[in-house]
């Protein structure tokens, strides 16, 4: 069984990701910069591809690596991520003894600590929102039957702020593939850079936080838009104007 991991990044020159996240496994790096251009090493058996575009969107990075993938078992990942030695075998033994699961979400460590998973259990539609593309490895023959790819309209760099990784995920119970979360850890977030999501514009934040909203919950947004608005209000934006905004979002989305 085969592991891949796909980095979603920016502006690299060359392989040295490779050894900045510790990374023993084949390896697919869509690499978002200003030119266009491809390539490829063998190193210890292993296969590392660099797919780099001119285009720009996290989306759109991620379908990218997708479209290059090869592996039975396909790990998201971000530059900011920190593999433990043993992730490849992790990650295959889970699928092995999981075999119904089609896509498993694993644990990460922060700087403080804090392990999100505590527990093997079941995803489904109402905790699948907790979870990050990073935490994220599926069977690639899952996603190829039932042609699943991330949304281009939101992330980093695209029209709206962030979501295109709960929609993956939202995607993939629609179209009834089946997801799991174990306490497994895989690795740890770096935080060496800054989050494209938190870039000072609240108005904007709610504002696309409700186009999401509708997108992903069609119904339940109109209940789910005060739980949002209650989370994400800040000192200098009341809740009364971030719900306003998340209004004002999910009815531009409809």
């Amino acid at each position: 069984m085969k592991v891949e991991v796909l980095v979603a990044t920016m502006n690299q020159q060359d392989f040295s990701l490779i050894k900045k996240m510790n990374l023993h496994s084949d390896v697919v790096i869509a690499n978002q910069s200003d030119t266009y251009d491809y390539q490829e090493e063998l190193s210890d058996n292993f296969s590392y591809k660099m797919i780099t575009t001119a285009q720009r969107g996290v989306g759109k990075n991620r379908n990218t690596a997708l479209l290059y993938s090869t592996g039975d078992i396909l790990i998201f990942a971000d530059d900011d991520v920190l593999y433990m030695d043993n992730y490849a075998d992790i990650i295959a033994n889970a699928f092995q003894k999981n075999k119904r699961a089609d896509v498993i979400m694993f644990n990460l460590t922060e700087e403080s600590g804090r392990k999100m998973i505590k527990k093997h259990h079941k995803v489904g539609f109402f905790n699948a929102m907790r979870y990050g593309a990073v935490r994220i490895a599926v069977r690639k023959e899952s996603l190829d039957k039932s042609n699943i790819w991330f949304s281009t309209l939101y992330g980093g760099g695209a029209k709206y702020s962030c979501g295109e990784d709960s929609l993956f995920i939202r995607e993939c119970l629609k179209k009834g593939l089946k997801i799991y979360a174990i306490p497994d850890v895989i690795a740890g977030l770096l935080n060496d850079r800054e989050s494209t999501w938190n870039t000072g514009d609240l108005q904007k934040q709610a504002y696309d936080k409700g186009i999401w909203l509708k997108n992903a919950y069609p119904k339940l947004c109109y209940l789910l838009k005060y739980m949002f608005a209650y989370k994400m209000k800040k000192l200098e934006f009341s809740y009364r104007k971030t719900l306003k905004q998340i209004k004002k979002g999910i009815k531009d989305f409809k």
